[in-house]
């Protein structure tokens, strides 16, 4: 098993920027990660039209309205998603966000402008951006750093292709995907990671419990070496109601990024279950 690099950039770090001071730190940290037992989170990409977006929110608050539990619709539907899950257990969130505040950035999304619309989190770094925008690990730290700036919760995604895995640098690939978020994001902010193999995403493959377990370790065992081992570790990649519970018996995932089966209320409800029973 490849060993942990250590970390190259934290101590080189001002005081003053391995800190932060997000309003409400206690209620952020049992709203967003902290003290939460398990999060589970439906990434709908970009599916859906407008009616049968507001079916599924409907639906979600019949069956899984409850902390724990957030959807990732797409960002034209964000105000109808805020409106329908405003007095709701639910959170929300956007796809992706510029790393950028105010400016010239055309069709980049602010972070602060998706926080005045009352999302708590922001996927940052999914592979089909990291592959279709060609979007590098530390652009994907920088936005990380933008959503925790403005107040999010950014979800960081990291995972390894099917010949990175075969050649054995499936370890060392996820970890240097993550390496610049923990040099550039303050110790005491509070994110998530997602492990989502992407040789499992889409594809109807999924990495095995044991599989899953293994990366969740070493993500955990790095995130220990610089004091963020209470932090959230999803698992995504071909999540579904037949593997849920299994997934949710490893030690090490707290929870789920879920694709294609959450648009499907009776599937995406079973995965809910499954980590809520077993957390």
């Amino acid at each position: 098993m490849t060993t942990l690099k250590p970390l190259q950039k934290w101590s080189n770090l001002s005081s003053a920027n391995r800190q932060s001071s997000p309003p409400d730190d206690s209620l952020r940290d049992l709203k967003y990660g902290r003290c939460m037992s398990f999060f589970v989170a439906g990434n709908w990409k970009t599916h859906l039209l407008s009616d049968e977006a507001n079916t599924l929110i409907q639906q979600l608050l019949d069956q899984c309205n409850q902390d724990g539990v957030a959807v990732f619709p797409p960002a034209l539907y964000v105000p109808q998603v805020s409106d329908q899950l405003r007095d709701s257990a639910i959170g929300f969130g956007v796809q992706d966000i510029s790393e950028s505040g105010f400016g010239a950035t055309t069709g980049d999304l602010c972070a602060q402008q998706v926080a005045e619309f009352g999302c708590q989190y922001a996927l940052v770094g999914h592979s089909e951006r990291r592959q279709r925008q060609q979007e590098s690990s530390q652009w994907v730290a920088e936005k990380a750093l933008a959503a925790v700036t403005a107040g999010l919760v950014p979800i960081v995604c990291v995972g390894e292709t099917l010949e990175e895995r075969e050649a054995g640098n499936d370890v060392a690939t996820v970890m240097e995907q993550l390496e610049p978020v923990l040099n550039l994001v303050p110790v005491d902010s509070t994110l998530m990671v997602a492990y989502e193999p992407v040789w499992a995403i889409g594809t109807g493959k999924t990495a095995s419990a044991d599989q899953a377990q293994a990366m969740h370790s070493e993500i955990r065992a790095r995130l220990s070496q610089i004091g963020m081992q209470q932090t959230k570790i999803l698992y995504g990649g071909s999540v579904k109601a037949a593997n849920a519970a299994e997934l949710a018996q490893c030690p090490d995932v707290y929870g789920a990024l879920v694709g294609g089966a959450a648009l499907q209320i009776d599937e995406f409800a079973a995965i809910v279950a499954a980590f809520q029973e077993r957390h």
